[in-house]
């Protein structure tokens, strides 16, 4: 015998709208990680291509521009895209941008460095 107040089936919904929330919020996670992903992907495609830096050097320029300019990397990577859409950088962000491909050259570069 139940001795709780509320219907069983009540408490089955609950539990079940609960599951269904998390579930949501998961699922947008998730949708936000492989859009930024993409927008990460593009803008190492930009250095990629402008810079002809290896996708590997690409991502290590972004990510030391984001840490530089305390921006969130996909943020970093939306402003290179517009960049590379004939939008102007940002002048912090341009400065760490040309600094960071400027120090992946010359490791490209150096004896034994990695080609690009």
């Amino acid at each position: 015998m139940t001795t709780s107040r509320v219907p069983r089936s009540s408490l089955d919904g609950l539990r079940d709208g609960a599951v269904v929330a998390r579930l949501e919020q998961e699922n947008a996670q998730l949708r936000h990680a492989v859009d930024s992903h993409a927008t990460v992907d593009q803008a190492i495609g930009v250095l990629t291509a402008i810079h002809q830096l290896a996708p590997a050097m690409g991502f290590e320029v972004l990510r030391e521009v984001s840490q530089h300019t305390n921006t969130k990397l996909h943020t970093v990577a939306e402003t290179v895209i517009a960049w590379a859409l004939g939008q102007p950088l940002p002048e912090l962000v341009g400065q760490e941008l040309y600094a960071a491909v400027q120090r992946r050259s010359r490791q490209r570069d150096a004896p034994g460095g990695e080609a690009g």
